[in-house]
């Protein structure tokens, strides 16, 4: 049996305060048939180390991992440059913790600043945080300062958000009272703490959201954008929209894929907002001998002097990740942000034009860039199936009928002709 270390008669009084009588229950809605005989969750006797890798290698080889990715969503399988995990790898960066104390932290600071730094120049803000969870919780962390700056509880959702965001956002606030309507702008009111926009939105599709931003100023609501940081190499920044705050998933920025994680959620303002954010701001500041220091400047966490006040627990070594899209950023650089988002886009375009002859596909000419829409003749599942056995992951269902496609710089003239030779036959078999 494992070591417990807590006393029967501590283990009662938990139990006395959870309201219950015994351990088991508080493992009542597992089912049956989930609880091993004798509740012996020790699957079987332990193994040596070689058998167990052996296992492992077994279970992982069930994976298909050969398809070639024609996925997106929000998450897409863009090139990582192998300098980016020869950098993140050294051991001062993947252990650090939050670094409170700046004598002892001036690289990781120095880091976290320039990834600010970087947010802002590509969103157009004026301050960023040293980052956030995910794409998801970074609209929840914006609208949730719209709501303590407004004192207002309606949280408008343009419908082209992605959904998944939605779900978060709505399972977020679900116990603070304020309700989430998802349409165009006509929703917009004096009601309303915040407007949510996504560009390219979810089916890839480029906005200006200009018109809408100033809707929102007129009402007193928070405009925010929710972005791909690769595609604002080419197109219009929050910034540049007068949005009040942008977020968005910085998977892209040198992130793998990973299952689904752990990812990177970016959050910028402008300045009257900055007080308001969440987790905490790296400075740059000098020294009493004028050397150049790097320190903490605001930390809006309850661990930190704001208590019961602070606006969100956005904590630990997420920063890793933000330090990934800073080591991705500087490497890149400027063109080559600019090459990556054009080729993204021109292959997008080029793939998008190649199954506008297969029968009955309905393809839309929206301006897009680098995923678009399509209306499949037939069931969605059915093709996505059949495109996998010819080793394509097709895309992301919309429903029973769209499918959205997604094109990264990795993917080849050959790979997509061949994906639209495959797209042919399974819709037309």
């Amino acid at each position: 049996m494992s070591y417990i270390p807590a006393t029967p008669e501590q283990r009662r009084d938990m139990l006395r305060v959870c309201g219950m009588s015994s351990a088991d229950e508080l493992f009542a809605d597992i089912p049956k048939t989930l609880i091993p005989p004798d509740n012996d969750f020790w699957l079987t006797e332990g193994v040596s180390e070689f058998e167990a890798l052996a296992k492992c290698e077994k279970l992982s080889s069930l994976n298909n991992s050969r398809l070639i990715s024609f996925l997106g969503g929000g998450f897409y399988d863009h090139y990582i440059p192998a300098a980016v995990d020869a950098i993140v790898s050294r051991s001062e960066f993947y252990t650090a913790y939050t670094p409170y104390q700046p004598e002892l932290s001036q690289g990781t600071l120095q880091a976290i600043y320039e990834y600010q730094s970087q947010i802002c120049r590509l969103t157009g803000m004026e301050v960023s945080n040293a980052s956030l969870y995910d794409g998801g919780t970074a609209i929840f962390e914006a609208c949730k300062m719209a709501m303590a700056a407004t004192s207002r509880k309606k949280i408008v959702v343009d419908g082209g958000v992605n959904p998944v965001y939605l779900e978060m956002l709505r399972t977020h606030i679900a116990n603070l009272g304020a309700e989430t309507v998802v349409g165009g702008d006509d929703l917009i009111d004096d009601a309303a703490a915040a407007v949510v926009l996504q560009n390219p939105d979810y089916f890839g599709v480029i906005h200006d959201h200009s018109g809408i931003v100033d809707k929102c100023k007129k009402c007193g609501a928070a405009a925010i954008q929710s972005v791909n940081p690769i595609a604002l190499a080419l197109i219009k920044s929050p910034g540049e929209q007068g949005a009040d705050i942008a977020v968005g998933e910085g998977q892209p920025l040198g992130i793998p894929l990973s299952f689904g994680g752990p990812y990177l959620g970016f959050i910028a303002v402008k300045k009257d907002m900055a007080r308001r954010m969440p987790g905490r701001i790296v400075a740059r500041t000098v020294d009493d001998s004028g050397r150049q220091g790097f320190v903490l400047s605001l930390q809006a966490r309850e661990q930190h002097i704001r208590r019961e006040k602070a606006t969100s627990n956005i904590c630990s070594n997420e920063a890793l990740c933000a330090l990934r899209a800073h080591v991705y950023l500087s490497l890149m650089g400027t063109e080559g942000l600019r090459e990556t988002a054009s080729l993204c886009r021109n292959k997008a375009v080029y793939l998008r034009e190649s199954i506008k002859s297969i029968p009955g596909v309905k393809v839309t000419d929206d301006t897009v860039f680098n995923e678009f829409a399509i209306e499949l003749p037939v069931n969605t599942d059915g093709v996505i199936k059949r495109m996998a056995d010819l080793g394509f992951a097709a895309g992301i269902p919309i429903n029973a009928n769209r499918l959205l496609i997604a094109v990264t710089e990795k993917r080849t003239k050959a790979e997509m002709d061949d994906y639209a030779a495959a797209l042919r036959g399974a819709v037309c078999q």
